[in-house]
């Protein structure tokens, strides 16, 4: 089980964020399941508002459907992605759960200074802020060149000046045809 491993770690966070653990109090024995593709986590709180293991026969409380799509974006914390996840179950309990995580913070660099020391925790949180960086300006890039494609190479997308184009035609279309039809109107004898 995945959830004795992660518990202790997302407890340890939950800790550093005292008013996380206050708001899930009042939710002790409840349980939630995160059902991603291939997996499902599911914890139960407890009196102090920490996380443990839910007993897998147990039914949760409510539940977080998340695609793989939505899950990188989870851990890229995109903070839209929340309000695409379907949830089912207590509306009550998921509101609290969401809002802790919009809020809690995790100072992974400390976590990693008791590891490896506070040199190296502080490098390696650095790589990671490069590394992310770089991931979004690749992610900017590749969409920038997959648009000029599309508009350029091979138009499936068209141009904001071509759509408007394309409207200014459809109406003066539109014009030219109330004008015919009110010519046609007076030309006939049944009029």
């Amino acid at each position: 089980m995945i959830e004795t491993v992660v518990a202790p770690v997302l407890n340890r966070v939950l800790r550093r964020n005292s008013w996380a653990l206050h708001e899930l109090q009042p939710y002790a024995g409840r349980s939630t399941r995160f059902a991603v593709p291939l997996a499902s986590f599911s914890f139960t709180i407890g009196e102090t508002g920490e996380l443990y293991a839910a007993d897998p026969e147990a039914r949760p409380d409510v539940t977080f459907l998340i695609t793989p799509g939505q899950m990188l974006r989870v851990l890229a914390r995109d903070e839209t992605v929340l309000s695409e996840i379907a949830v089912e179950g207590d509306t009550d309990f998921a509101t609290v759960v969401n809002r802790i995580w919009h809020q809690l913070r995790w100072d992974i660099e400390e976590d990693l200074a008791v590891l490896f020391g506070d040199i190296a925790a502080h490098r390696m949180v650095e790589a990671g802020k490069t590394l992310d960086r770089w991931r979004a300006q690749s992610l900017d890039g590749l969409a920038h060149s997959f648009a000029e494609y599309w508009t350029e190479e091979q138009p499936l997308i068209a141009r904001a000046g071509e759509i408007e184009g394309f409207n200014r035609e459809v109406d003066r279309l539109r014009d030219d045809l109330a004008r015919l039809e009110k010519r046609v109107q007076q030309l006939s004898p049944h009029s």
